[in-house]
C-alpha cells in the first residue's frame, strides 16, 4: 500500500505526465498581471498569449507601450518572483 499524497503532488505529477505543467504555469500570469503591475497598468493592457515562454501584451496607447518596454526587466523581475520560476522569459508589447 503506497503513502497518501498531498493534491498539489498529484496534479503536479498529472500536468507533467500530460506535458502540459510549463504551458499552465506560463498562463498563470493571467491571473497575477493585475497585481504585478498595479491597476493603472492593468486598465491599460490585456494579455493576448503566451506562446514559446513570451508574454504577448496588447497596450492601448503608444505612451504607455513606451513606458511598459523600459520596465519590461522589472516586470519580468516580478513575474518570476511571483510564480517561482522562469517559465515567462521575454514580454512583448504591442
Amino acid at each position: 500500500m503506497s503513502s497518501p499524497q498531498t493534491l498539489g503532488t498529484v496534479l503536479d505529477s498529472t500536468l507533467r505526465q500530460l506535458g502540459i505543467k510549463t504551458k499552465v504555469e506560463q498562463y498563470g500570469v493571467i491571473d497575477l498581471w493585475g497585481e504585478l503591475v498595479g491597476e493603472q497598468i492593468a486598465r491599460v493592457t490585456n494579455i493576448e498569449k503566451v506562446e514559446n515562454g513570451t508574454l504577448f501584451v496588447r497596450v492601448t496607447a503608444a505612451p504607455w507601450r513606451t513606458e511598459l518596454v523600459f520596465r519590461k526587466k522589472e516586470i519580468l523581475e516580478k513575474i518570476h518572483g511571483a510564480m517561482s520560476s522562469e517559465t515567462i522569459k521575454d514580454i512583448r508589447f504591442r
